[in-house]
């Protein structure tokens, strides 16, 4: 939960220049770009961070800060489904401020949005995940308690 609040953060402190990060809209992991591949994201801002966003950023953390995100997806589909979905969910990223949206679908960002929002639905992915005795014993061993 920490770690997704902190990028929302991040996100929203980029506001100022780019304008379309807002409460309503974040979110940026390694993803295409209008220039290619590429990895960007923070705290701290790390490669070309140029506007776009990227979905399963939000959506992987469903989970984590279930209203803040959902508000993003739902922005996305509301606001930029024309361009920014097809048949197989969201693309890859897109940029409001250059009009660029990828063409690409890519499996594992689809995936872990699947996943999460499962998750967050019904646990199944967790519990499933924790009747693992070695998942079990990783994360006593770290130091996490249940929550």
């Amino acid at each position: 939960m920490i770690a997704t609040d902190v990028h929302r953060r991040f996100c929203l402190d980029l506001h100022s220049q780019f304008s379309d990060y807002t409460e309503d809209l974040w979110g940026i992991t390694a993803s295409d770009s209008v220039q290619g591949y590429v990895a960007w994201g923070g705290p701290p801002a790390t490669g070309p961070i140029d506007g776009s966003v990227v979905p399963c950023a939000a959506a992987g953390s469903i989970p984590f800060l279930p209203q803040e995100t959902m508000r993003v997806l739902h922005t996305m589909k509301d606001r930029y489904a024309a361009k920014g979905m097809c048949d197989y969910g969201f693309v890859d990223a897109f940029n409001p401020l250059t009009n660029w949206y990828d063409t690409d679908v890519v499996g594992i960002d689809t995936g872990i949005t699947m996943v999460m929002a499962e998750n967050a639905r019904t646990a199944f992915v967790w519990e499933t995940f924790m009747k693992n005795p070695e998942a079990r014993r990783s994360m006593e061993r770290a130091g996490l308690k249940p929550y």
